[in-house]
């Protein structure tokens, strides 16, 4: 289409093929395209997001890692401390998350803090440990990224998340769109889906199409929960896009009791996965032990939702 200001994003299916265009397409004759034998409809699509857009993308998109699939019929699930602290911490949570079910282990390095006086993470310490853990265990790792400066360390780390305060950081989601790497993208404290699929397409349109978008709450009016679970928003995220979409419980609720039971929500209304903080010693742990399961705790609740995922035919 060199004779229009746009670009043809082909996605090719398994019974249709869908040429997207994206750019300037109001000069586009849309008549024109539909009086053509090989065309069968044109939709113009009125939302900003193209990449992301389920009406490009037709079929779900399933991010995989390590033979380990996020998507689709996989509900797979991230579990881990908030905080790494320690190897011996860090590898005895690995090796129980792992013997539960857990796909992916997760561990916070480098930490944003509310307070400039709370513990921050170990940093390039904490990435070592992860790094370890991943060797012993196999689980791939997922880590959290606050700076474009910190993105050299992490060539090891299997997904690089995105956390709610950095959502909208647009320089980091351009240059994380350079990348060939999953990017798991968290939605901000206070941001509307739309604006969550908008940070998406930053991500996609620099060429990084392995999105995982992740569900972790909103803040609003009720303080009894630190955060409001928008369990309303995988549904309509599942019309809107074609990423796969987890849930946080832990950051949703701040409350290790709540944790189970919104889990259950997640997998009931279609989610793919989820994060959950799990702690050894949530008691004396450096970063949001209210909100962390023991590994008895997640073990239990990991049977519960494999009894769960057969009812809606999904694979933990």
């Amino acid at each position: 289409m060199s004779k229009y200001d746009v670009k043809i994003n082909p996605i090719v299916g398994t019974e249709t093929t869908v040429l997207g265009l994206v750019g300037e397409t109001q000069s586009v004759d849309i008549h024109k395209l539909r009086s053509m034998d090989i065309v069968e409809k044109v939709i113009r699509v009125q939302e900003p997001y193209k990449k992301a857009n389920r009406a490009f993308h037709p079929q779900d998109t399933i991010v995989e890692v390590q033979n380990r699939k996020i998507g689709e019929g996989h509900f797979s699930v991230m579990a881990g401390p908030c905080s790494v602290e320690s190897e011996e911490q860090l590898t005895g949570i690995a090796k129980a998350v792992q013997a539960s079910g857990a796909a992916f282990l997760r561990g916070g390095a480098f930490k944003p803090r509310t307070s400039p006086y709370a513990f921050q993470g170990l940093g390039p310490a904490g990435l070592e440990l992860l790094i370890k853990a991943k060797i012993e265990t196999g689980l791939p790792i997922v880590t959290e990224v606050m700076d474009l400066s910190q993105l050299s360390a992490f060539d090891d780390v299997d997904i690089i998340q995105v956390g709610a305060r950095n959502m909208q950081n647009f320089t980091l989601l351009k240059e994380l769109g350079r990348l060939r790497k999953p990017i798991l993208l968290k939605r901000g404290m206070s941001a509307t889906m739309r604006e969550l699929l908008m940070a998406a397409e930053y991500i996609m349109a620099g060429g990084n199409e392995q999105i995982i978008l992740c569900e972790r709450g909103i803040r609003t009016f009720e303080p009894a929960t630190r955060n409001t679970l928008d369990i309303s928003a995988i549904p309509v995220l599942k019309r809107q896009t074609h990423l796969p979409i987890i849930v946080d419980p832990s950051h949703a609720a701040g409350l290790s009791w709540a944790v189970e039971a919104l889990s259950k929500a997640a997998l009931a209304v279609g989610a793919d996965g989820l994060m959950v903080e799990v702690h050894n010693d949530p008691q004396k742990a450096l970063c949001d032990g209210d909100q962390a399961l023991t590994p008895e705790a997640f073990d239990h609740m990991m049977s519960e939702l494999k009894r769960y995922a057969k009812l809606e035919n999904k694979n933990i």
